[in-house]
């Protein structure tokens, strides 16, 4: 059995083999039961979430995720998530690999939102701007680079320090690294708007968004959580992960939906429907596109079979 540590699945996980398999797995799909999903009390500090994920490709591949969200392990100076990955056999249902599940999450995570990005955000696309700066921080920065001409990054965080520490550990070729306690004037020039952060009110505004802006909403992944306005979410042309996963818990879309801003039907597409030419993606220049990721079991599925996969070539 193969056992694969944090530093060994980063390996296992390039970027573009990564953003590949994910387009693969959402364009020809797999058996994805609806994930468990609980609440973990702590005491004295806000609940922590547990998340249990199963995914299958008949005859070939099984796979189940374990994670734990724990926001306050931010003031212990540890990754705010962890978790394992089991990946066992379709045909005997040997147990095949242990992964990283924090790594892998991490990073097919970032993957998606490329994916996204792929499809939503402008071909010259190269100003980021990356709002959080937690474990995800990085990967996000990197995966969208590796699909988009970035030439600038700017990073904000609510701890000035977290930023950053986060922009002295990104060495890209050609990309201007910088931090900002601005949020709106940064928001402004961005081409790409980057969230990853555990916030429960609203940091970018509508307003602030460009004409051509493509904002990636990775964060806020419980109803009550957010991180972009209404404002946001009018003006722009949504599309989500999956919909059933988006519009059931990303509070996002969630609490608009609630309210009458939005209807089911506001979403545009999915990335199986993008990945599928069902949807186009991005169709003008100047249109603002927004993508909401919660998560799916698939994304950790296809991670961990190429994880494997490559593992065993090495």
């Amino acid at each position: 059995m193969l056992v694969l540590n944090e530093v060994e699945t980063r390996a296992a996980l390039p970027w573009g083999d990564l953003i590949e398999a994910l387009r693969a797995m959402f364009r020809d799909g797999c058996e994805m039961p609806v994930r468990h999903h609980h609440d973990v009390a702590v005491p004295g500090e806000d609940a922590a979430t547990l998340l249990l994920m199963p995914a299958w490709q008949p005859g070939s591949y099984i796979g189940v995720k374990m994670v734990s969200v724990f926001p306050g392990n931010s003031g212990r100076d540890l990754p705010a998530i962890h978790g394992s990955y089991l990946l066992s056999s379709g045909k005997t249902g040997e147990l095949l690999a242990i992964i990283d599940g924090a790594e892998l999450t991490a990073r097919r995570t970032a993957a998606a939102s490329a994916l996204a990005s792929d499809y939503l955000a402008a071909k010259e696309a190269s100003r980021m701007l990356m709002v959080g700066a937690g474990r995800l921080s990085l990967n996000l920065i990197e995966a969208h680079a590796s699909v988009r001409p970035l030439s600038e990054v700017t990073i904000w965080a609510r701890d000035i320090r977290k930023a950053e520490a986060t922009a002295t550990q990104l060495d890209l070729a050609g990309i201007t690294v910088s931090v900002s306690t601005d949020l709106e004037a940064a928001a402004r020039q961005a081409d790409i708007i980057s969230c990853a952060t555990l916030s429960s009110q609203p940091l970018i505004h509508g307003e602030w968004l460009k004409d051509g802006a493509h904002l990636d909403l990775v964060g806020a992944f419980k109803p009550s959580m957010r991180e972009s306005d209404d404002r946001a979410v009018e003006r722009a042309t949504l599309f989500v992960d999956t919909r059933d996963g988006a519009l059931s818990e990303g509070g996002d879309l969630v609490q608009p939906l609630r309210a009458g801003l939005i209807a089911a039907s506001s979403v545009r597409a999915d990335l199986a429907e993008l990945t599928g030419g069902r949807h186009p993606g991005r169709t003008q220049a100047g249109e603002i596109t927004l993508f909401k990721s919660v998560g799916a079991a698939l994304e950790d599925l296809a991670g961990a079979i190429l994880a494997f996969e490559r593992s065993l070539q090495i």
